[in-house]
């Protein structure tokens, strides 16, 4: 074992901290809206249509009214039994994804010392995000999606396992990692759009900003103390334990999934169009409708600049750079957690901020500037503050982005609009490919300097020459006030 292993040092906030504090208050890590941060104060939300739903209540008997305000505390969608089942399932998911993330990419620099390699094990997620995103959406659409989600989830149980019990039998080689990057992420393509979109059959609509942004709290708070345990378990008992972990805490998610009860889902009276044509809807609606068209496009500036730069390079700072093991990798990458938590808290201060252009515009310049500054640091303490200053401007940014995506789409697109938002992700792994290929010539320090000063560049030009970006406003996003449009045939299945 090697001497810092008993120097070892995890994150000092632990989960039950968080909740102690009364601070599980998050906003969806990239994606979700704010909540207040006291259980004692309350949100007002309108609902868009200003109608109730049908029959006056909201699923499993959570009442509100029509056409008013309602008050929504701080934690009201976990008084509704199936949304609580399904945020329970989002903490053991998400502490193993996190897991997994930390240790594949040690794995994989380990064995090879190659940033090419670490960068092209990250560029495997982006083949089935490019192949099958738009089919996913449709899935999210069309398809059981309790049966979608089991499948899904049962595919990690079953590859995790196998890759933990090669790695501690000592029989895996560096195929293998790829191979299971692969799988996981054509599972990631089809989970994330039900995931996400799941939460509007178990709430109310004017419950779905508070549930949305609850959901969040599990990739938020596993992402400060997931990579910690990440480190300690390399360092103490090999990678090999860490998937099997990951294994186990995806059996959780497949028991809390048993829990839920998922409403019946209307079928349409119209004649089922292709699937082709159903796809293609998704991309239609983009291409017409300026702000999803806007939003969109704005999701790009991260996955190819701040998070390859911040998640993919990662281990080669860590073990290169500063010296500082596999404890090092999980540090860096909870500050970027904490200081997503932390923007996750800020997001949700500002819940009603109308200014939302704006708002994206001064977080690419904090993620832009921090980045800069994290790629001259010198040692570990120096770049810690730096990773969770980027982790928190960078949660701001694709929060607001996300969230403004999913309230301004019709409820029956949601899941194809969502699934094209992954084609900008499939562009971080394959960032991740070229950014890891430079480290080997350049350097992971200047690559990371080159990549800041480029999200700068594009702030300032987007703040001078792009208007539309500027000037976006709160108030303009509501697909009920800009007059949603009827669905399509085949859809409500």
């Amino acid at each position: 074992m090697e001497a810092w292993a008993a120097d070892l040092v995890l994150v000092p906030l632990t989960l039950g901290e968080f909740l102690n504090l009364g601070q599980l208050i998050i906003s969806f890590d990239s994606y979700r809206i704010g909540l207040n941060l006291m259980a004692s104060k309350t949100t007002e939300v309108t609902l868009g249509n200003g109608q109730q739903e049908p029959g006056g209540s909201n699923r499993d008997g959570a009442s509100h009214g029509a056409g008013s305000p309602a008050k929504v505390g701080t934690f009201h969608a976990l008084s509704i039994p199936s949304y609580r089942w399904l945020w329970t399932s989002n903490i053991f998911s998400s502490a193993g994804v996190w897991v997994q993330m930390a240790t594949l990419g040690w794995v994989i620099y380990d064995l090879t010392a190659s940033g090419a390699l670490l960068g092209a094990i990250n560029g495997m997620r982006a083949i089935p995000m490019l192949l099958f995103a738009p089919l996913a959406g449709l899935a999210a659409d069309r398809v059981n999606r309790r049966k979608l989600m089991m499948t899904t989830n049962f595919i990690v149980i079953i590859v995790s396992a196998i890759l933990g019990i090669g790695l501690i039998a000592g029989k895996i080689e560096v195929w293998h990692l790829f191979v299971f990057a692969l799988v996981g992420g054509t599972v990631q393509v089809f989970n994330m759009p039900v995931q996400q979109t799941v939460v509007f059959d178990l709430v109310p609509r004017n419950v779905i900003p508070n549930a949305v942004a609850l959901g969040s709290a599990a990739f938020n708070v596993t992402s400060v103390i997931g990579p910690g345990i990440a480190g300690f378990f390399i360092a103490w008992w090999g990678p090999g334990v860490n998937f099997l972990l990951q294994s186990a805490a995806f059996i959780a998610v497949i028991l809390c999934l048993k829990m839920i009860t998922f409403p019946e889902r209307k079928a349409s009276r119209q004649p089922r169009a292709s699937m082709a044509n159903n796809m293609l809807d998704g991309v239609k609606y983009v291409s017409r409708d300026r702000i999803a068209r806007t939003l969109v496009i704005l999701a790009v500036i991260p996955s190819i600049f701040i998070m390859p730069s911040m998640m993919a390079l990662a281990p080669i700072f860590a073990k290169d750079i500063f010296h500082s093991g596999p404890n090092g990798l999980g540090l860096l990458m909870s500050a970027m957690g904490l200081g997503g938590f932390l923007g996750a808290l800020f997001a949700a201060s500002i819940g009603h901020f109308e200014r939302r252009g704006l708002l994206q515009l001064a977080m690419l310049s904090v993620a832009g500037t921090a980045l800069l500054l994290f790629s001259i640091s010198s040692s570990l303490v120096l770049a810690l503050p730096m990773m969770a200053i980027a982790g928190f401007a960078q949660m701001t940014y694709m929060t607001n982005n996300q969230t403004i995506l999913q309230l301004s789409v019709p409820d029956h697109m949601r899941g194809r609009v969502t699934s094209l938002f992954m084609l900008n992700m499939a562009l971080m792994p394959i960032s991740a490919i070229v950014l890891g290929s430079l480290t080997d010539a350049f350097g992971a320090p200047h690559v990371v300097m080159v990549s800041s000063v480029l999200v700068l560049s594009i702030t300032v030009l987007m703040a001078i020459f792009v208007p539309a970006v500027r000037n976006m406003r709160m108030s303009e996003l509501s697909s009920a006030n800009r007059g949603a449009v009827q669905p399509p045939a085949g859809v409500g299945v």
